[in-house]
């Protein structure tokens, strides 16, 4: 059954409104983790904090497609995920930087109880955004607001990622967990980055 015009406004507003409680949570994000970063010497923490400036951006850019309406732009849609993208690939190359040094270095970090405790707390809050976002973005078919509940799932899943380094650093004195745990976002980075551009190629292809 098609979906009214009035259900299709309320699920893009809707959209609208978690995109917005998104760039509110990791704004306050990038400023509390790259804080315990620093004081912890924690590059992971301040890998997380920088995460989450790119989903500050990617929420601002899904936020401008979203406004556009029902019927986007094939432009704007593949502006959008070219966007997006680039944002990955600079995070990707910034941390295989960062921590490739900090793996040869033998940089090791101090334990941060409060770090560990604001990463489980943002990981629930991550998954439960990903979660209403697709169930916002399927059923009105928007790409964008699709790739960024992605995105922001792997933000939960960067929170376990680190949340297990910096215990296993507390725990078992594994150090090099941290610039491990930072070389996986880079990772996951580039391969969020990879799939966005494809998508922004799918949105320039004619319909056949």
């Amino acid at each position: 059954m098609a979906m009214s015009k009035v259900d299709h406004e309320r699920l893009l507003k809707r959209g609208i409104r978690l995109e917005w409680a998104t760039t509110v949570w990791n704004t306050m994000e990038v400023f509390v983790t790259i804080s315990l970063g620093i004081a912890a010497k924690s590059l992971a923490l301040v890998a997380f904090g920088l995460d989450s400036m790119i989903e500050v951006f990617a929420s601002t850019v899904v936020i401008w497609h979203l406004r556009e309406g029902s019927n986007p732009s094939p432009h704007r849609t593949r502006l959008a995920f070219r966007l997006i993208a680039s944002a990955f690939f600079a995070l990707a190359a910034f941390l295989l930087v960062a921590s490739v040094r900090s793996l040869v270095i033998g940089t090791q970090p101090e334990n941060s109880i409060w770090g560990i405790v604001y990463l489980a707390i943002t990981a629930v809050v991550m998954f439960t955004l990903a979660s209403v976002k697709r169930r916002t973005a399927r059923p009105i078919d928007n790409g964008p607001l699709e790739a960024e509940a992605a995105m922001t799932f792997l933000d939960g899943c960067l929170c376990v990622c680190i949340l297990s380094a910096l215990a296993a650093n507390i725990v078992f004195g594994w150090w090099w967990a941290d610039g491990v745990a930072a070389l996986a976002i880079a990772v996951f980075a580039a391969r969020e980055g990879a799939s966005a551009w494809s998508d922004a190629a799918d949105a320039s292809a004619p319909m056949t």
